[in-house]
């Protein structure tokens, strides 16, 4: 996975590129994409879950978490309360927006091509990262998700599997979770003082859970320098009673790792 480096007149070529594409999508594409939102939270909860807003990051200004949440406060407000109805499909950045000054979004924390820095609107990915892990937690299906091509931080306090996220960038970078049931989902997401959170809610009780755990999992150098990380998720299905009925596949990942794998003790 040798990475690209495209010239300043390249990259802006293929971002106006594939943002066309994507608007024509929205506008002429065969799916029905959700839309409602109901302020009446649906009574049953499938999975919820929750992660901190503010780490202490190497070589990350605190500044940029700050304004990270800011950035998340007016994220969240656009999805909050999303119901999608049976064929329907959610659009993470239809339902966004693009994040602008003039909607209030900052300057946040952004990783770029394995580097941390700051742009207006950034920090989202770790609503879109909150979202992907709820939604395999629940039978619906994400019809589009994006890997992130570097790992930036080591795994200390880590809590869930290397490549169990989903980055983001406007418009083409998408997540995009489908209702192939028969049920009606709702989502709840908000910030409290410390935590972003979020849950699915349904129409009806749930009648599985689910355990997402990883296989395959290798660090080794790269021909091109450095060390490359690999991994395939699964998830266990289980009846509520504990009974495991199957496992399936859910994606695999693979990513520039920006640290050195074995770190010193202290």
């Amino acid at each position: 996975m040798k990475p690209i480096t495209r010239g300043k007149w390249r990259l802006a070529a293929g971002i106006c590129y594939f943002r066309l594409k994507r608007y024509g999508e929205w506008l002429w594409g065969p799916k029905k994409f959700a839309s409602e939102r109901d302020e009446k939270l649906l009574p049953h909860v499938h999975f919820g879950h929750r992660t901190i807003l503010l780490r202490k990051l190497k070589d990350v200004e605190m500044w940029m978490q700050h304004n990270k949440v800011i950035n998340l406060r007016i994220a969240t407000r656009q999805l909050n309360g999303l119901v999608i109805r049976p064929g329907e499909t959610m659009s993470y950045w239809k339902l966004i927006g693009k994040p602008t000054r003039g909607k209030g979004y900052v300057e946040g924390m952004l990783l770029s091509h394995g580097r941390v820095t700051s742009a207006v609107g950034g920090g989202l990915c770790q609503l879109s990262n909150l979202l992907y892990w709820m939604t395999l937690h629940t039978p619906l299906t994400v019809t589009e998700r994006h890997r992130h091509s570097y790992d930036v931080f080591p795994d200390a306090n880590r809590t869930q599997p290397f490549g169990s996220g989903a980055t983001c960038f406007y418009n083409y970078l998408d997540l995009q979770i489908t209702n192939q049931t028969k049920q009606s989902f709702q989502l709840h997401v908000y910030i409290t003082d410390t935590h972003l959170a979020g849950e699915w809610r349904s129409d009806m009780p749930r009648t599985r859970t689910y355990e997402i755990i990883e296989k395959e999992h290798e660090i080794a150098p790269s021909i091109w320098g450095g060390y490359e990380r690999t991994n395939q998720l699964y998830r266990n299905v289980f009846a509520l009673d504990g009974e495991w009925l199957y496992d399936e596949w859910i994606t695999q990942n693979r990513a520039m790792m920006m640290y050195e794998p074995l770190l010193p003790k202290g």
